[in-house]
């Protein structure tokens, strides 16, 4: 009946009457509170802050065993999904490709991000990959040479990008930005690059009113035990990002003007760029910035095992390319 109505519709000129319908997308990895919190969005209309337009209709599992607050989590997740918003379950990543029109990859360990994603790019599904891109910057460089050589629209973000007054720093609000300082929590998790893990949040943050051009960094330890890592920007901006216990921050000019950025504003902002981005298979962050941000915070342990020395991003990321090819 839908089909007709269509149909019927298009005949008539009247194509903007006709119902569309909402965009199929497929999660892989269900051991993130992520899932429920995305899904509850996308699917449920009476959800504050719904998002229309696309719909969470299938799953993979996924899971890694030697990550407690992976493998705790997975099987109540997928139980969720299933029987309070009829996710269905599928058993492998080629099959979940058949049934939808874009993938999020959500799983909460990095390290399979890389192997998650080749049977996406090979399908040809636009992809969203959630925090973090993946476990190592070399595998964050090959998930983004895979998609760029087979044409497949991919972004990555953490929902620090869009606090609405860090948006406005990002669309020139204060002009440009010399000094900018970012914090958020950093627990660690060992098979991971230290701030990859949460410490990505408030970087994230800092990214987003900074912009690219970093050069170097150097990792320092607060009188209070936390990580503080200083970066420095082209033409001497300086971005700082350190540990804290919430999101906050603040964006200064050159004439000393300030504001503040890095809240959180709960997940519908960045879902609704997830959607949009399904829509128009545009990214709304450049490859270019992602792989940059991941370089910073890898940059950040490498001047950690030095000592506390500036180390520039070029060299880091030299060496991540070259893990890469091999």
């Amino acid at each position: 009946m839908k089909k007709i109505i269509t149909l019927c519709c298009t005949l008539l000129g009247l194509s903007s009457l006709a119902a569309k319908d909402p965009i199929r997308i497929g999660l892989i990895g269900l051991d993130t509170s992520h899932v429920i919190a995305f899904t509850k969005v996308l699917n449920d209309p009476t959800t504050k802050g719904h998002v229309k337009g696309a719909k969470v209709v299938a799953a993979f599992k996924g899971g890694s065993a030697d990550i407690e607050s992976s493998s705790s989590r997975v099987e109540g997740y997928t139980k969720t999904l299933k029987e309070d918003f009829g996710v269905e379950i599928c058993e492998t990543i080629e099959d979940l490709c058949t049934k939808v029109d874009a993938i999020m990859i959500e799983s909460v360990d990095g390290r399979p991000h890389l192997a998650q994603a080749r049977p996406v790019i090979a399908a040809g599904l636009p992809l969203f990959l959630d925090k973090p891109v993946a476990g190592t910057l070399s595998d964050t460089l090959e998930i983004y040479r895979l998609a760029k050589e087979a044409g497949i629209p991919i972004f990555s973000s953490s929902s620090l990008r869009y606090g609405k007054s860090t948006q406005a720093v990002r669309a020139g609000s204060l002009g440009e930005v010399t000094y900018a300082l970012c914090s958020s929590p950093a627990k660690i998790e060992p098979h991971h690059p230290d701030l990859y893990w949460y410490g990505v949040h408030g970087c994230e943050s800092l990214f987003t009113v900074m912009g690219t051009g970093c050069q170097s960094v150097v990792r320092r330890t607060t009188s209070e035990g936390l990580i503080e890592v200083e970066g420095t920007w082209e033409n001497g901006r300086t971005g700082i990002f350190r540990e804290g216990k919430g999101y906050s921050g603040i964006a200064r000019n050159a004439k000393g003007e300030e504001v503040a950025v890095g809240s959180y504003e709960g997940y519908a902002p960045l879902v609704v760029e997830v959607v949009k981005f399904f829509e128009t298979k545009k990214p709304p962050v450049s490859a270019a910035e992602t792989i940059e941000l991941f370089t910073f915070m890898e940059a950040a342990d490498e001047s950690k095992r030095q000592g506390g020395k500036a180390v520039t991003l070029k060299e880091v990321l030299a060496k991540a390319e070259k893990q890469s090819r091999q």
